[in-house]
């Protein structure tokens, strides 16, 4: 940073020297001036991210809105919400800050737009009677609604669905908020790389049952729950379509493999199987990629329905039987 003194304290000879003297008004004209917004993730209980309509532009848009003069970034985050959905609270946990460039398209000329520094934070996961509870203000939102997150491009401006799908990885990964440039990543996480929920996820909805299926259900497809030495689990990705599944129980060697339940749906019986993982393959299929993630991340990169947590507590069941700890929330590690 140049050195600032006081203009009146620069004399004749100060200023006849060349160097990095400024003054405070220099200095300050020299700076570049960017635009503040915040705006806030929600989704609800199947991992829909809430987006609204507005009177003003047919994209979609994430609530929120600009910071106003003097105004910290989260509060305003919280006075958006209250004003276009009617909801009171606090979002002090950032998921990603976004810069986007003077040059973005979509911006009139004479707006003149400087680009702007825009705040994405976390608004959890709302449950039916909150949502039940927003009241839209007489004008500017004109509604809202669940999205899936792999329509957000169809829904939004690209980069504002860039910004939004980059801070849901982030969510999910649970290392603090992304750097973004553009809606980008500045260092993409296994998540960005892979592109994951760029493609619908398959509802898997059927009420989940413990133990064995049945010998009268014919299973339709197995996969297994199978843990690492740290309690974390196997996951694949497909490289092609973004897709996070679960393994097939021949994904690697097991030990004290056990049938966990499964789900009875319009889709049919799926199986699954837990099991303590003990090695894997060397040669993995090149179509997908293999990564170690909590339970608790697999179920929000998944679409099933309210029976995921009953799911969840069966895995962290079998963990426990399996004597292995309670995995940390980190970004899913990719294996090679």
């Amino acid at each position: 940073m140049p050195q600032l003194t006081d203009q009146g304290a620069i004399d004749e000879d100060e200023r006849e020297r060349t160097g990095t003297w400024m003054t405070p008004a220099e200095y300050g004209a020299s700076r570049a001036a960017v635009w503040t917004a915040a705006v806030v993730l929600v989704t609800d209980t199947r991992g829909r991210i809430l987006v609204q309509s507005v009177d003003y532009r047919a994209d979609r848009l994430l609530p929120g809105g600009a910071v106003d003069a003097g105004e910290a970034p989260s509060e305003a985050a919280a006075r958006e919400l209250r004003e276009e959905l009617g909801v009171d609270g606090r979002y002090p946990r950032g998921l990603a800050v976004d810069w986007i460039p003077a040059d973005t398209p979509g911006f009139p000329p004479e707006m003149r737009f400087p680009g702007e520094i825009l705040h994405v934070y976390d608004g959890g996961t709302w449950t039916p009677d909150r949502i039940e509870a927003v009241r839209l203000p007489a004008q500017e939102i004109t509604g809202i609604h669940f999205a899936e997150p792999a329509d957000l491009p169809d829904l939004m401006d690209p980069g504002d669905a860039r910004r939004a799908l980059s801070a849901l990885r982030a969510r999910v990964n649970g290392s603090g908020a992304a750097l973004l440039e553009d809606g980008r990543p500045t260092a993409p996480t296994a998540l960005d790389r892979l592109g994951v929920l760029r493609t619908r996820r398959i509802p898997l909805h059927g009420a989940w049952h413990p133990g064995p299926v049945p010998e009268r259900l014919a299973v339709q497809d197995l996969s297994a729950w199978l843990f690492a030495p740290d309690g974390r689990v196997l996951l694949l990705i497909s490289r092609a379509t973004g897709a996070a599944h679960l393994p097939p129980p021949t994904a690697g060697s097991t030990q004290d493999a056990a049938p966990l339940g499964y789900r009875h749906g319009e889709r049919g019986v799926h199986a699954r199987t837990a099991a303590r993982l003990t090695g894997l393959p060397p040669g993995a299929d090149p179509e997908y990629a293999r990564l170690l993630a909590t339970p608790e991340q697999i179920r929000e990169l998944s679409d099933w329905g309210r029976a995921g947590d009953d799911e969840l507590a069966a895995v962290h069941g079998a963990r426990t039987l399996l004597g292995l700890p309670v995995p940390t929330r980190t970004p899913p590690t990719e294996l090679t």
